[in-house]
């Protein structure tokens, strides 16, 4: 689809005050009008809300509930076929979309082809007092292929210059201030002190779980493992860590990583792991 931005009826942005939050500021994230004009995307209408085609979309969801406003973040390009919607009243039709509007869904597409082919004038009326975008495929469309390159667009890697420039500047005063082996020692100590077989198993596993967000699947195709012995190691892990659940210690984690490659030289080039950032670093 190609927006049309001069035949699009232009107004300012509003966005519900209690909805901000759920939107990363500054990112590389895609907008709107950078979804729609994906290939998959070719047969996409954008007939209403125009004005909001610069915003962001945080992800894409599928759903036919008809409050799915309350399952979901803020950001999210919906999909739904309108079962739903032709079961209900008017006045839910329009609850339907002031819902979606105050939650901070980016915009609802409708495959307007099995279940409604057009949409109901009392949904798009509301859609259009609150400037709220409507997407219609007036054909079949496959919500599997769209979900597939509009994430694929989300997830697109940025320059990770400044990740790299604040974990430096971590380090460095780490270093600096001669804080480093205490930093290591509270935060792998356990690991650390093992004999180097077990050591670097658990290393190599630990940084493994934290590039895949502890997706344990992620983890054991990026290993080359069954997914049990993951589990298994993350027991242990667990065991000599205590929780992993804490985000800070996840934090604590990466930079701990990041140490023992640019300050503890002594660990062998087989019993260190090499980490997404480091290996970033390299290129």
């Amino acid at each position: 689809m190609n927006v049309n931005r001069a035949a699009l009826e232009r107004q300012p942005v509003a966005i519900d005050s209690s909805t901000r939050g759920a939107f990363r500021q500054g990112t590389a994230l895609p907008s709107l009008e950078t979804v729609l004009n994906l290939p998959a995307f070719r047969s996409a209408e954008l007939i209403c809300g125009g004005a909001q085609i610069d915003q962001p979309v945080t992800w894409v969801h599928v759903s036919e509930i008809m409050d799915i406003w309350r399952f979901l973040s803020g950001g999210e390009l919906l999909l739904s076929t309108g079962l739903e919607l032709m079961r209900v009243s008017s006045a839910t039709r329009r609850a339907y979309i002031r819902g979606l509007s105050k939650a901070g869904i980016r915009a609802l597409g409708l495959e307007l082809v099995q279940w409604i082919t057009e949409v109901p004038s009392e949904l798009l009326e509301t859609a259009r007092e609150l400037n709220f975008p409507i997407v219609v495929f007036r054909t079949e469309v496959s919500f599997r292929e769209l979900t597939r390159a509009a994430h694929q667009e989300i997830l697109r890697p940025t320059p990770s210059h400044g990740l790299e420039t604040t974990l430096d500047t971590i380090l460095n005063s780490l270093i600096e201030t001669g804080r480093d082996r205490q930093f290591l020692q509270r935060e792998l100590g356990p690991l650390l002190s093992l004999p180097p077989r077990p050591r670097t198993t658990l290393l190599v596993t630990l940084e493994a779980l934290l590039d895949a967000q502890f997706n344990i699947a992620a983890a054991a195709r990026n290993l080359g493992v069954r997914r049990q012995s993951v589990y298994y190691r993350l027991d242990q892990l667990t065991g000599l860590l205590g929780s992993l659940d804490d985000p800070s210690r996840k934090l604590g984690f990466l930079v701990a990583f990041a140490l023992l490659r640019s300050s503890h030289p002594q660990l062998t080039a087989s019993e260190r792991p090499t980490s997404r950032i480091e290996k970033e670093r390299r290129v």
